[in-house]
């Protein structure tokens, strides 16, 4: 009897035990609630001219004929803010290069629309002026991200390099870039039907729009049989183009002192003259270009003559060095500072086509004197400019091995 009374009250005891432990033992083993997660949108916030424009209002428009910034701003803001744009802002922007076609902006806030807190003027493309009104006045200079997108092009001459890349919907400028690269190389008045051109090149992007080429990387030009090869490479900070062979496409002369025109008489010994109706010879060669075409330096030198030469007209002669003289005849003005005794560099312009003196139409008449005695321009052998240094050969083959590949490639 003593005994079972013993064990009931353990089982007793057990049984309270475990009423206890129980709500421990259910908190331990249950689930866990799920804890909500709270995700905050992301906030795109939009921007023009690096302004965030969320609560504002932009309204756009481009400079009419006759308009200045005080007629654009006068609906904008007060005149007493005009006149201090006038007088306190001029060494950061001159508002009298505001220019026709130009493209601004006036922002407003769009509780206050009456209020302009901005006005922008796009300088060009890229740079703009930030007219900001919200506190006085603040005005500074900023530029538009710009974009360099890698393209390749190619083409066959049929008539000329600029009527083969507007066939091809290319920029011209891209051909005048190729031009200059090519300018101690290849007289792009003498390609033939044939000739063909691959070229790896950077185009400039701003907002998604096409705003221009930037720098030639590579080319390979195929003219009267022979392939020349450009690479743009730098060293010590020093930026050219240079050939397979690692030499400077930079020559001590251009190959002719101005850009779009034919050859209309070359060098001869016995010519007929158009004018005087007589022959004799013509030591020279004459490019039929429109009056007013520039007429550049062929080459590095010191004027000697910018005068009026009898039937040559308005005539301006440099001396390059001890052996080489260029002269320039026909021309219907000098460009501004040209006298003789001025230095002036290659490619510098020196004056514009024209017919004066004795001529039937506007051309340049452009010779060249070696060691004094007079000798075909288009036969002029140039000398090369410094190659590339050997520190950096073995860089720039490894450049090219590249670029080579990537021409083969353009089809």
């Amino acid at each position: 009897m003593r005994r079972y009374v013993k064990l009931l009250l353990l089982f007793v005891v057990l049984i309270g035990i475990i009423g206890i432990a129980i709500p421990f033992l259910w908190v331990l083993i249950k689930p866990a609630e799920e804890v909500p997660v709270i995700i905050k949108p992301l906030i795109k916030h939009k921007f023009a001219y690096k302004i965030n424009i969320d609560s504002l209002n932009i309204q756009y428009g481009k400079v009419k004929n006759n308009q200045n910034l005080s007629t654009i701003l006068f609906p904008l803001i007060s005149a007493n803010l005009i006149d201090r744009i006038g007088r306190e802002t001029g060494k950061i922007f001159d508002v009298r290069k505001v220019h026709t076609g130009q493209q601004f902006a006036a922002i407003t806030d769009k509780k206050s629309p009456r209020k302009t807190l901005y006005f922008i003027y796009e300088i060009n493309n890229v740079d703009y002026v930030v007219y900001d009104f919200r506190d006085s006045l603040r005005v500074y200079q900023d530029k538009k991200k710009v974009s360099v997108v890698r393209k390749a092009a190619t083409g066959i001459i049929h008539t000329s390099l600029w009527n083969t890349f507007e066939d091809n919907d290319l920029d011209v400028n891209l051909a005048m870039r190729l031009s200059d690269v090519y300018a101690w190389t290849i007289d792009f008045y003498g390609l033939q039907k044939g000739d063909h051109f691959k070229v790896i090149y950077e185009e400039l992007y701003v907002d998604s729009a096409y705003i221009g080429t930037a720098r030639i990387l590579a080319s390979e030009f195929t003219s009267n049989g022979k392939d020349f090869y450009a690479f743009y490479f730098e060293q010590d900070s020093i930026r050219g183009y240079f050939d397979d062979a690692t030499h400077s496409m930079h020559k001590s002369f251009l190959k002719a002192p101005l850009k779009f025109s034919r050859i209309s008489s070359r060098f001869s010994g016995a010519r007929m003259h158009p004018v005087l109706r007589i022959v004799r010879p013509h030591f020279g060669v004459d490019y039929a270009a429109p009056r007013g075409t520039p007429v550049v330096a062929l080459g590095d030198g010191r004027i000697t003559e910018a005068n009026w030469k009898g039937g040559y007209g308005r005539f301006i002669s440099i001396r390059h060095n001890s052996v080489y003289t260029t002269s320039y005849a026909h021309l219907s003005g000098y460009a501004k500072g040209i006298k003789p005794g001025v230095l002036v560099k290659q490619g510098d312009l020196i004056g514009y086509v024209g017919m004066s003196g004795l001529a039937t139409g506007p051309h340049l008449d452009f010779r060249v004197y070696r060691n004094g005695f007079p000798t075909d321009p288009l036969k002029l052998e140039s000398p090369a400019a410094k190659p590339v240094d050997s520190v950096y050969r073995d860089k720039y083959m490894k450049l090219i091995a590249t670029m080579k590949q990537k021409l083969d490639s353009v089809k």
